[in-house]
């Protein structure tokens, strides 16, 4: 049996000095995702330090920490927003002590005063009524944690992106193109309808539509839709290697390999992949296919992947998406009464043994 290390408290904090010495060497040397060189102590800042650093691994999950994976100005944006302290505040407490202490020194009535103050106060207060909703909003914000900068989010205007920095004046979301950035005031955080893709939600479904023709069999159909949906959760990965996709126990396990983490923090009976069969289409058998993969951004990889392993497996087996198929008859319509009529006996023993369901039972009140 491995005997427990008698200082793991300083055994973790040399090991943490050492993966940020990774970081860091491979921010300052360009070996990062930006491809290029980041130089420390320069503004806008784009490389943690090391109390950051930390920081940001406690809200990621203790995941690595990517080298230059975010926008310059981040690491600085980290600092910003945070609500004063204590100790800042108390200079202006004593302040406004010493002020009051003057103005009662100078017998000036205090009664007057605070009616003019209380005036001046209310009029101040209605001009400044929106930007006090903000700082509100922003402390319910940090208290509560209804959102937090890395969320991803629909507004109620229907524009989707990440949180990239709260204050208590604006919120900045950067889309999920990072194409644009919607600037909203705080309040609309709290008072409008927004949804929250991240918060609390570990199983985020990856659905794929498809139509096969009217000449397959269904069931078969099925069968390789599930095929499809199992090399997914193999074979869908990111950049890192680890599977988009979660599961109840990591593949890399049975290679003995360490686990990828996509099996981490699941905490019901996931069964997939899940097909099912749709409905009768003008042309086509009509069937859904999904997984659940780790969060909201991974569906769109995730699927894509699928797709193309059914592309190839439906050329494997020979499963056809049809073209749009329209039937024209070149009317014959006796024919096509005797042939249908050839088969009526048989209908009408169907009707015998199976009825009409609630068609065949009038209810009192039925039209």
């Amino acid at each position: 049996m491995k005997k427990n290390s008698k200082e793991p408290y300083e055994k973790w904090k040399k090991s943490e000095r050492k993966k940020y010495q990774l970081y860091f060497e491979a921010c300052v040397t360009g070996k990062n995702v930006s491809g290029r060189k980041l130089f420390p102590g320069v503004l806008p800042e784009e490389i943690y330090p090391i109390d950051i650093w930390r920081e940001q691994k406690r809200n990621s999950g203790f995941e690595s920490i990517i080298s230059g994976n975010k926008p310059p100005g981040h690491s600085r944006k980290q600092k910003e927003g945070v609500p004063k302290s204590a100790k800042q505040v108390l200079p202006i407490l004593i302040f406004v002590g010493v002020l009051v202490g003057v103005v009662s020194w100078w017998e000036v009535d205090l009664i007057v005063l605070a009616t003019a103050t209380g005036g001046l106060a209310f009029g101040v207060g209605l001009a400044l009524k929106e930007t006090l909703e903000n700082y509100f909003s922003y402390i319910l914000i940090r208290k509560d944690k209804v959102v937090k900068e890395g969320d991803r989010i629909q507004l109620q205007s229907g524009y989707n992106g990440y949180v990239h920095k709260i204050t208590p004046r604006v919120t900045y979301i950067r889309h999920g193109l990072n194409e644009s950035v919607a600037i909203i005031p705080t309040r609309q955080l709290v008072s409008a309808e927004i949804i929250n893709y991240t918060k609390e939600i570990k199983l985020v479904p990856a659905v794929v539509n498809v139509g096969v023709s009217y000449l397959n069999n269904p069931r078969q159909v099925t069968s390789i839709l599930v095929k499809v949906g199992k090399r997914a959760m193999i074979e869908a990965t990111d950049a890192r290697g680890r599977h988009l996709v979660r599961q109840n126990r990591c593949p890399y396990l049975e290679e003995n390999k360490p686990s990828c983490g996509c099996d981490k923090d699941i905490h019901v009976d996931v069964t997939q992949p899940v097909v099912r069969f749709d409905k009768f289409n003008d042309s086509s058998l009509d069937f859904s296919m999904w997984v659940y993969v780790r969060d909201y951004g991974a569906q769109f990889k995730t699927k894509s992947d699928m797709r193309l392993i059914m592309y190839e497996e439906f050329k494997k087996y020979d499963i056809r998406i049809p073209w749009p198929i329209r039937t024209v008859y070149q009317g014959d319509e006796k024919r096509e009464e005797q042939e249908i009529n050839q088969l009526d006996s048989k209908r009408n023993e169907v009707m015998d043994e199976y009825g009409l369901g609630d068609l065949g039972r009038g209810e009192a009140g039925d039209e």
